[in-house]
């Protein structure tokens, strides 16, 4: 199967909150999108790994995305190396996507930046013909993705552009908070974390607004790029 948008993730929640919204929009355009978590999360405070695997289900079952993998990579231990590159690439040979979205280039928790470039890596490795994988028994043909877009998570990161998300934060609110064990509830007894406060979880609306008011919309999601973006002109812009 392929696919339009490969959204990657260090850890289960990753896409919910840095691009849940653009996902939203585009799938409602006819768009396929997967996503891959590169860890299962299990360092985190609260919940447990097994748990976040059933949040993972559910957030993807609601955002209706075509596949969900996770490549059980150590939670806390990313390391860009050519093993973990290759489990990548077999994915983005596999799919093919024509977007790959990712983790911001840096961010408060550490596996963000290391899993940024790590994916970065991989999508540019996965278009070297002599580098070569097997997937399913067959021999894959080399894939690059025309863009590499990176989303943006705890620090308030400059964006590159902005995509209008009118319309799809309810949505993105749905998908992130199917991740219940990380968030604020009023009878958790777990220990509290920086993203379990009320302040954070306010945050996730009103970081859409500031983005959208800076566009001229409602809500809005900002991405980092690496490579200049392109327009045929400038009416292209709006």
């Amino acid at each position: 199967m392929k696919i339009d948008i490969l959204a990657i993730g260090a850890h289960p929640d990753d896409v919910e909150l840095g691009c849940s919204a653009t996902l939203a929009k585009e799938i409602a355009n006819g768009k396929k999108v997967g996503i891959l978590d590169l860890t299962r999360g299990e360092l985190g405070t609260r919940g447990t790994a097994e748990i976040r695997d059933e949040e993972a289900a559910n957030a993807a079952e609601i955002l209706g995305v075509k596949f969900r993998h996770n490549l059980e990579f150590s939670d806390g231990f990313l390391v860009n190396n050519a093993a973990s590159q290759l489990e990548i690439i077999k994915i983005i040979r596999k799919y093919q996507p024509e977007i790959v979205l990712c983790n911001a280039i840096d961010d408060r928790h550490i596996d963000h930046g290391k899993a940024s470039k790590l994916a970065s890596d991989a999508c540019f490795l996965s278009g070297l013909q002599k580098i070569e994988t097997i997937q399913d028994g067959n021999h894959q043909k080399a894939w690059r993705p025309k863009h590499v877009y990176h989303y943006i998570q705890w620090k308030n990161i400059e964006p590159d552009f902005v995509v209008d998300v009118t319309g799809f934060l309810e949505k993105k609110l749905e998908v992130v908070f199917a991740y219940k064990s990380q968030f604020h509830q009023k009878e958790a007894d777990e220990p509290e974390t920086p993203i379990s406060s009320t302040n954070f979880r306010d945050s996730i609306t009103y970081r859409a607004q500031d983005l959208g008011r800076l566009i001229g919309t409602e809500y809005g999601e900002g991405f980092t790029v690496e490579r200049y973006a392109a327009v045929n002109s400038i009416f292209d812009l709006i």
